[in-house]
């Protein structure tokens, strides 16, 4: 079902700005920093009610720090270059005074003491905080839905998920609720939301911007095998950009030593025409929905046509990438996750992977053949792959990881490629519930997060009537999930992903910017939900 919502005209102008755009206007006294809190305050709480995505709302706060902000300004101190912007952040990241449950009832009493170092920084740029935003629970599956905030709807579709994990985030920017909104990925968890909500996310280099007062910290402590990011999500790509100026700045290695003090560098000083792009459209785990490979293959049409030499690639051994990845997550045999979850109420899809995650060994093996006879290919590799190792087993897996890499970027080497198009999921926005299969084949985010590779998304197009999907009848539960999820999907917004080299963002946010200059001039850009 969607809804259209209304606000005033005022309010309309000012949410449907862009952070770095409001930023200057509110630097040159055309809006005040008061007039744009109230305004996207306005704005929440005329879409909320229907998109649960401000789960911890700040109003009060907010329009007092406005204020201190207008008072700043009129005083003639140096402005910072988010001064009076408003934003909201994912639920799982520490703000101070604020619960950060994960979306896990026992920790619902948890108050942050201070701010998380990336969302102080943000902060001290001048950024005005409206709230916190839906998970799911344990952050672990691709919807926003949790026993303690409930569930969140997407802006373009109220019967569809926003994504998870940041589907909160990415509802709240989509619909204009947030100038610019910070989440976190360990599989997607930035780029599928924004892909569902059609606007632009972006997973920085693994080790780039540091875990410290993230909820992503007590769910895996000390698991180093596959780092979560956080990173930006936005409605233009120069946001995304700006929010990065902030958040990668130099500094952030002496609060945290395990954060490669790596220079940031500048989109704009990147050539694109200079690059050497590759792209695929199936990853040979799953094949992604017809509207997902229409984009990225228009995303390479766009490039030519700029003079960017762009050719077909193929990344190896996707099945083996998706049994390391899982291998590495589940290796403690959920123990962290259960430590976290505590007894009491939790959701069937978190239960039923911890469970998944303790079956004895010997059981393993009889029930993944069982599973490969009954034509269930991708459940059995998971079967397989999540399951608790031994110290040995656990090192050779990183051993295997690491292998994985080098063969990737040797691939990379090969062609001579500096970056790669993609989809970012193989399906549009989920229908509520549908992830309990279909958390299992998002092979096309979570593949950069176990190369920690720096991956954005960029808003491309909308599914058109007559191509929502070409899955085949199937035994599979997995493809028959996906063909469910499929159906219906016409006007759903779909997102291109673009991947670069390590610590070589700028050129990921480079590409995007192309792109997004060819895809806001096409008739089917995602500009605005209904909601």
């Amino acid at each position: 079902m969607n809804t259209q919502s209304s606000t005033t005209p005022q309010v309309e102008e000012i949410t449907t700005l862009g952070a770095k755009q409001l930023a200057q206007e509110i630097a040159a006294g055309v809006i005040s920093a008061r007039e744009a809190a109230e305004a996207y305050i306005r704005r929440i709480e005329a879409v909320n009610p229907q998109l649960n995505a401000v789960v911890v709302s700040l109003f009060d706060q907010a329009r007092a720090e406005a204020a201190a902000a207008d008072e700043k300004q009129t005083r003639g101190e140096r402005l910072g270059p988010l001064h009076g912007v408003p934003i909201t952040i994912k639920e799982s990241l520490a703000v101070a005074s604020t619960p950060a449950t994960g979306g896990v009832p026992r920790w619902a009493d948890n108050t942050a003491e201070a701010d998380n170092p990336l969302v102080a920084r943000l902060r001290a740029a001048g950024a005005v905080i409206l709230g916190k935003t839906n998970v799911p629970e344990l952050l672990f599956y691709l919807e926003s839905d949790n026993p303690v905030y409930g569930r969140a709807n997407n802006p373009w579709n109220l019967e569809r998920s926003p994504g998870g994990s940041s589907g909160g985030e990415g509802a709240i920017v989509a619909a204009g609720g947030s100038a610019l909104g910070l989440g976190t990925d360990i599989g997607g968890s930035i780029r599928v939301p924004a892909h569902c909500c059609g606007i632009h996310g972006l997973k920085p280099t693994s080790g780039r911007l540091t875990l410290l007062g993230t909820f992503d910290e007590t769910i895996l402590p000390g698991q180093e095998a596959i780092l979560a990011q956080p990173g930006p999500l936005a409605r233009h790509v120069a946001d995304l950009a700006l929010a990065m100026q902030i958040l990668a700045a130099p500094g952030l290695e002496r609060l945290d030593p395990s954060i490669a003090p790596v220079p940031w560098r500048e989109p704009a000083a990147v050539a694109v025409e200079e690059l050497r792009i590759g792209y695929y459209v199936d990853d040979g785990f799953i094949t992604p929905a017809p509207a997902l490979r229409r984009a990225v293959e228009e995303a390479a049409a766009a490039l030519r046509n700029r003079d960017v030499h762009v050719e077909a690639f193929t990344p190896p051994d996707v099945p083996e990438a998706m049994r390391i990845f899982y291998g590495l997550l589940s290796a403690d045999g959920a123990a962290s996750a259960r430590r976290v979850m505590g007894k009491g109420r939790h959701d069937h899809r978190i239960r039923d992977m911890t469970r998944l995650a303790r079956l004895p060994r010997g059981l393993r093996p009889p029930l993944a053949m069982l599973l490969k006879l009954a034509g269930q290919d991708r459940l059995a590799t998971n079967m397989r792959g999540m399951k608790r190792l031994s110290t040995d087993q656990y090192w050779q897996l990183i051993a295997a990881r690491t292998a994985y890499r080098a063969r990737f970027v040797a691939a990379l080497d090969a062609a001579g490629f500096d970056a790669i198009l993609c989809p970012p999921s193989p399906h549009p926005a989920l229908t509520h519930g549908d992830s309990y299969y279909l958390n299992a084949v998002a092979s096309y985010s979570m593949l950069y997060n176990l190369l920690g590779m720096p991956a954005g998304v960029v808003a491309a197009t909308r599914v058109r009537a007559g191509e929502e999907s070409d899955q085949p009848p199937s035994k599979d539960l997995v493809e028959r999930a996906a063909r469910a999820v499929e159906a219906g999907s016409a006007g759903m917004p779909i997102d291109v992903q673009v991947v670069a080299r390590h610590w070589r963002e700028d050129v990921v946010l480079a590409v995007m910017a192309t792109l997004e200059d060819h895809f806001r001039a096409q008739p089917d850009y995602p500009a605005q939900p209904p909601v």
